[in-house]
Parts: structure tokens; C-alpha cells; sequence
């Protein structure tokens, strides 16, 4: 766990405003500290189970906090990945970026036949007016 001053640096170095002790870039500033010293823990304590199921609980609420971050304000979510340096949300921009891609994909296949679509049908009318 961390300490009053560890959290407290913490909470100084990320808040939004002055009075913030709980913004969602706080708490995942937090949570990725604390996750880091558990990670350096088990690797010290490879058998500790406990703090193993620990350390998978705030890795997944790291990760929700990030999906929101990231769903609310993208600008906020890119600027804190970059300071944590957080490969997660490396991975998550670019899930987002394939997910884009596959629709504009779709979109234009979709397009695509539309307009084929249009084509034959001129075409037909061609041919039955000759």
C-alpha cells in the first residue's frame, strides 16, 4: 500500500484542480502506483496469491477508469497514458483505431454495393429500352 506522502505527491502531481483528491485521472494515478509495487512484490513473492487476486481487482479497475477517461474526454486520457506511460492505453487507442477502420470499411462496402447496385439497375433500363 501506499503512504500518506507517496499518495498525497501522487494526488498533487495529477489533480485537475485545486481541491481534487478523487478526479478519474487521480485515481488512476494511484491505482498504477499501487499496482506497480504489488507487481514488484510478486516477483519477490511469486506464491503470494492474496496479493496476486489484489493486483488483478486494480487492474481491472485501472482499466474501467481508463475506458471512461477515454469515452469522456480523449484529450485528458491521451495526456495522462504519455505521463504513466502506460501500455494499456496503448492498446486500447488502438482497438479504438481498428474498431474505426472496420466501420469506414464496412461503410464504404456498403457504398460500394449501393452504387453497383445503381449501376445495374441503369443498365437494365438500358438494355430494355433498346
Amino acid at each position: 500500500m501506499l503512504d500518506k506522502k507517496s499518495k498525497q505527491k501522487i494526488i498533487n502531481k495529477f489533480k485537475v484542480h485545486d481541491t481534487d483528491t478523487g478526479s478519474t485521472q487521480v485515481q488512476i494515478a494511484i491505482l498504477t502506483e499501487e499496482i506497480r509495487l504489488l507487481s514488484d512484490h510478486l516477483k519477490q513473492h511469486k506464491h503470494d496469491h492474496s496479493s496476486r487476486r489484489g493486483l488483478l481487482k486494480k487492474v481491472g479497475e485501472r482499466r474501467r477508469l481508463l475506458k471512461y477517461l477515454q469515452k469522456e474526454n480523449e484529450e485528458s486520457f491521451m495526456e495522462l497514458a504519455k505521463k504513466l506511460k502506460l501500455k494499456i492505453a496503448k492498446k486500447m487507442i488502438d482497438d479504438e483505431e481498428e474498431r474505426i477502420r472496420k466501420e469506414q470499411e464496412l461503410e464504404q462496402r456498403h457504398l460500394g454495393v449501393a452504387s453497383d447496385e445503381e449501376e445495374s439497375t441503369e443498365e437494365v433500363a438500358e438494355k430494355e429500352e433498346e
